[in-house]
């Protein structure tokens, strides 16, 4: 029968829910048990996928076509797993199937309530991501007290109730250390678990973030005040990479209280080959420095997995990526020496809308001309091919509907029916809704024998990954690029998926997303390649 760890955070945000709760899966994991994950939402938007990347981070795109929140990216890199639209549930989504369900008369007649009508619902889906496995890790987003997170910690309660000693909670808190006092402060972790107390739970462990170590007498301290066994104050302080998380937890007990507490036996994690990788990350042999060429650079977590991606494969390469981060508006021809001179290779990841692009142009047709290697994913693709039919094939109006939609050469357009992943048909116009016309989720590529893509693949004909994108390259242009150099060395059903240039060292383009499927103990090939072969050319 399933067992619940419910992983809530107190005080304030950003305190590292996501990482807690993914370091305890993978401890878990690691041991042997069938682990899953789900992520809570309290925001009203159906999903993150039509918020900007500015306002909520990186979209996470799902094998199975769900844009969720960034942090079911981390729970697949640390599980080693792929996961699905039901390991994350919203506000949104819980309120829409209740009203759906009342217009169409589900509810006989019922007064419609958050209890037990919503509650009932939000049971019902934590409990559908719990199915079969024997451990569910539930994180709660936001911060207890929030109000639009009430209905959840309600229904959690609710199931503390009823299932007992198979649920538990993990608090996640702020003991701060004030300077001036040369002291670390118990009392808002105190209240913090007051708060969680008042409406109707209690603790099973705190994981209590520190820039200092926490001594006994305040472990102590918050073992007396908040009602939590001694050995259940697990301290967490900054970590050199967020796969160390998990060794530390390990290294302070942290599976102790919860195998005793949940009666999951004698339970030790094979942590051998993390360890190796992790040591790798914060010692590595070697450096390569790439230029990250993009437009979201305010909030580094609109490009997260693209960054964690980087971190695998240099795990395995042994080697240290350095980003520069380069502002695609900044970017010139006149400053193109200085800002791009020092790198081994340039990366121009996916992006939406028009500005930027310039930039991008420039630092793309540096990488082909200079021989750098390159690796363009999704927009970085499409521009890739843009760049060659205006310097190379002489096109110099070629462009991308999505930015001028009467172009005479349409290197990257808008097909208007496409077969989505169920097979059924999709209308797309320029006018249809963000959220209803993007190809999403898993799709199978075919790798041309003797290119350099299939070759990161371990000479792999059929691959699977994941895409977020509205707008094609247009197969019309595939025998002109061609005959001039430009390789289409991957396509999916008569769509172009991957190009890459003959005559230059690594030049890769992906209309997929790559990152989209790189973990720690699995780093993804396109990527393992673009660092592999930057290493060697350097």
């Amino acid at each position: 029968m399933t067992k619940y760890i419910f992983v809530t955070g107190g005080v304030l945000s950003s305190l590292g829910k996501g990482i807690t709760s993914a370091s305890v899966a993978a401890l878990l994991r690691n041991s042997g048990l069938n682990v899953s994950m789900l992520k809570i939402d309290p925001y009203i938007n159906v999903d993150p996928g039509t918020m900007s990347p500015m306002e909520h981070g990186e979209v996470f795109v799902t094998s199975d076509g769900a844009e969720t929140d960034l942090d079911i990216g981390h729970y697949e890199r640390f599980l080693n797993d792929t996961l699905g639209k039901k390991n994350n549930i919203t506000t949104g989504q819980i309120y829409s199937t209740v009203i759906e369900k009342e217009r169409r008369g589900d509810y006989l007649g019922e007064t419609i309530q958050v209890v037990p009508h919503i509650t009932e619902e939000i049971k019902k889906r934590i409990k559908s991501a719990g199915k079969d496995k024997d451990v569910l890790v539930v994180e709660l987003g936001g911060t207890i007290g929030d109000i639009e997170g009430l209905p959840f910690y309600e229904s959690v309660r609710q199931m503390k109730h009823s299932l007992k000693s198979r649920v538990y909670n993990i608090h996640v808190t702020l003991v701060p250390y004030v300077a001036v006092a040369d002291e670390l402060k118990t009392k808002p972790t105190q209240h913090s678990v007051q708060e969680l107390r008042r409406i109707g739970m209690t603790p099973n462990m705190l994981v209590c973030r520190s820039e200092k170590h926490i001594p006994k007498e305040i472990k102590k301290k918050l073992s007396n005040s908040c009602d939590v066994e001694y050995d259940s104050i697990i301290e967490a302080t900054d970590a050199r990479t967020i796969y160390e998380v998990p060794l530390q937890f390990l290294s302070d007990g942290i599976l102790k209280p919860i195998m005793r507490d949940l009666e999951l036996g004698d339970i030790k994690p094979d942590m051998k080959e993390w360890r190796k990788l992790t040591k790798r990350i914060i010692e590595p042999a070697n450096e390569i420095k790439i230029a990250f060429v993009g437009k979201y650079l305010e909030l580094k977590e609109s490009y997260k997995s693209l960054l964690e991606s980087l971190v695998h494969a240099g795990a395995w390469c042994d080697t240290k990526v350095n980003c520069k981060w380069v502002d695609s508006e900044d970017l010139t021809n006149s400053n193109l020496q200085d800002m791009l001179g020092d790198v081994d290779g340039v990366l121009v990841p996916g992006g939406f809308g028009e500005r930027g692009v310039n930039g991008k142009l420039e630092a793309i047709k540096h990488a082909r001309e200079q021989k750098i290697p390159y690796l363009g994913i999704c927009l970085g693709m499409q521009l890739a091919l843009i760049e060659f039919a205006r310097n190379v094939l002489g096109l110099e109006d070629a462009n991308s509907q999505e930015f001028d939609k009467t172009t005479k050469n349409p290197i990257v357009y808008l097909i208007d029916e496409f077969i989505d992943q169920e097979g059924g048909k999709q209308i797309r116009t320029h006018k249809s809704p963000m959220g209803g016309t993007l190809r999403l989720g898993s799709y199978e590529c075919n790798l041309k024998k003797g290119t350099k893509l299939r070759e990161a693949y371990s000479d792999t004909e059929r691959i699977v990954e994941r895409h977020r994108h509205r707008f094609e390259a247009n197969p019309k242009y595939k025998e002109i690029f061609e005959n001039s150099g430009m390789v289409i060395s991957g396509e999916s059903k008569g769509l172009i998926e991957t190009v890459e240039l003959q005559d230059h060292p690594w030049f890769v383009g992906v209309q997929f997303h790559p990152e989209f499927t790189s973990h720690l103990q699995n780093p993804n090939r396109t990527i393992l390649g673009f660092v592999e072969n930057t290493l060697k050319l350097k």
